[in-house]
């Protein structure tokens, strides 16, 4: 059962996307895992600074039907893919922030994203590119659930972008985080920032995530 307390968190967080202008007007979606298989989605047109209770799509994960509620984004295939993919996901926000939305439209887009330790840390080391489709189109749901079923941050070409996260403050801030680094990319122009290099992405990994190091076959 869909609690009033789970509908009012999801309002609230609609409205935080919008208000960091992550999303302007109607152009981004949000979907919530809110028990083992229903999922509340932004509603078709809903423009997240202002959301409200009847924005709300109720969706089931397992089969994508609609359930009840507002008719859903039209996104909302892939982010029950998603979902539906990545157990350990709760939360997918399809966003468009200025400057990742620029650089998603860009001839040449950048290779490595990691100009500052948040990107690897947070976003990941890598960050998926996918190729122009329509928006709703089965090609754009099927390339994006693809893609982030290995991948936390995925750039549509002029289109926007994607996270995923654990909760609402994973994903808010891997979003925050991409804008941030692309921001960087932005102002400074291709071939005029350093990135960081593979062996201090590694470092990161076991300092500030804590994971393993990495073992290097020694040379003979």
């Amino acid at each position: 059962m869909i609690t009033n307390e789970q509908i009012n968190i999801f309002i609230a967080q609609a409205q935080r996307v919008g208000m960091e202008r992550l999303q302007l007007c109607s152009s981004g979606n949000l979907s919530w895992r809110v028990t083992g298989d229903k999922a509340l989605v932004s509603g078709t047109g809903s423009w997240l600074p202002r959301f409200k209770r009847e924005n709300i799509a109720i969706c089931e994960i397992s089969t994508g039907k609609y359930l009840e509620g507002a008719r859903p984004s039209m996104e909302h295939v892939f982010h029950l893919e998603i979902l539906r993919e990545r157990p350990d996901v709760e939360v997918v926000l399809h966003f468009q922030s200025e400057f990742a939305t620029a650089v998603s439209c860009m001839k040449r887009k950048p290779e490595n994203f990691n100009v500052i330790a948040e990107v690897p840390c947070y976003c990941g080391k890598e960050i998926a590119v996918i190729p122009y489709y329509r928006p709703g189109s089965p090609e754009l749901a099927k390339a994006v659930a693809a893609a982030l079923k290995d991948h936390d941050t995925a750039l549509l070409t002029n289109h926007g972008q994607v996270v995923c996260g654990k909760n609402f403050d994973d994903a808010f801030q891997k979003a925050v985080f991409f804008e941030l680094a692309c921001g960087i990319i932005i102002r400074n122009g291709i071939g005029n920032y350093t990135t960081l290099s593979e062996k201090e992405v590694e470092d990161l990994e076991v300092y500030v995530l804590g994971k393993e190091p990495q073992k290097h076959g020694k040379k003979q």
